[in-house]
Order: structure tokens, then sequence, then C-alpha cells
């Protein structure tokens, strides 16, 4: 039945958004090496408008533990500072007057269980995004069963939709692999 194929291929896609959103998210915790990802969601004051920072500047990682940052426009060092400073990095911005430098510190054992817990924590978001589409698409599913399509039909389609939940938190347990063992490895 064509509704069912659609409601399988919508939960496909959002179970798909969901492992990306989870990816964004473990990119912004930082495992102890410097990565211009780390400043992604940081605002920068830009002509009186918050602006992404990698769009009023440059983001390169010179070695494993430095970022450096090199605004398009000198002016808004003092801007890109300020960012920095007020967000949740923790890190003090540097300038020599043309490149804003963060020195990115080795993480003590201690910081590293933190951000593990903070790693499991965004990996049982992802779980829950994916069995809540889950649930959602099985009671839109049984409705179709009331207006008539046929037992058989929306009982596979629900195999089919467990299959995927399967499938996808798999994905989630293999970034949470992964970016354990970035945070870990000294």
């Amino acid at each position: 039945m064509d509704e069912i194929q659609f409601y399988l291929d919508d939960a496909k896609e959002s179970m798909e958004k969901s492992i990306k959103h989870t990816w964004i998210e473990l990119t912004k915790i930082r495992a102890g090496k410097a990565m211009p990802s780390m400043l992604d969601g940081i605002m920068v004051e830009y002509y009186g408008t918050p602006t992404p920072i990698n769009q009023v500047a440059s983001i390169t990682s010179p070695d494993a533990r430095t970022l450096a940052i090199k605004p398009f426009e000198k002016r808004i060092i003092p801007e890109i500072e300020k960012a920095i400073r007020n967000s949740e990095i923790n890190l003090t911005p540097q300038n020599d007057g043309e490149i804003v430098r963060l020195n990115i510190p080795p993480l003590t054992e201690e910081r590293r269980r933190e951000l593990v817990k903070r790693v499991k924590n965004e990996i049982e978001s992802g779980k829950v995004s994916i069995r809540n589409i889950r649930k959602d698409t099985n009671e839109a599913l049984r409705k179709l069963l009331k207006e008539g399509a046929s037992e058989d039909d929306v009982k596979r389609a629900e195999e089919k939709v467990q299959q995927l939940t399967d499938q996808y938190i798999s994905k989630v347990d293999a970034l949470s692999a992964s970016k354990e063992t970035e945070i870990m490895t000294v």
C-alpha cells in the first residue's frame, strides 16, 4: 500500500535526521584535539547581527593543540574574542592583531570521564528520538488499519519499522563507541 510505504519512508528519513543531529552534537564535544567544528554554534556580533563565527573568519588548525581564527575584517577581532569568552568552550583567546589563537590544553582523566558522560547523554537522546519515531510511525500504521488497510500489511510494516529502529540504534551505538575512543585516547 502506498500510504504504508509513505510512513516507512518518512520514518527512515526522520531516523536519518536523528543520527545526523546526534553526530553534530557529538562533534561539539571536544576530544582534546583542535578542530574547527569546536566553534560551531558560536555567534559573533557583526554589524549588529549575531553571525556564525565561520562566516566572519576562516578557522584553521595549524597543529593538534591550536586553532587559528583569521577574521575577514580586523576590526571584528574584539567581537570574536568576546564571543569565544562568552561561549561554553572554556578557552581563552589570544590575538596578535591579525589572528585570534586558541590553545587547546590536554584533557585530564577527570575531564575525559565528564566528556564521556556527556557523550552518553547525547547518545541516549538520539536513541530516545529514534524510539519516538518508531512509536509515532506504529501509531500512524494502526490508524491505517482502522481505515481499512489489511492487518497483514500493517504487521509487515511494523516489523520493517522495528528493523529500521534496530538499524539506526546500532548506528548511534557506533557513533558512541568512536567518540568515546576519541576522548579516552591520550
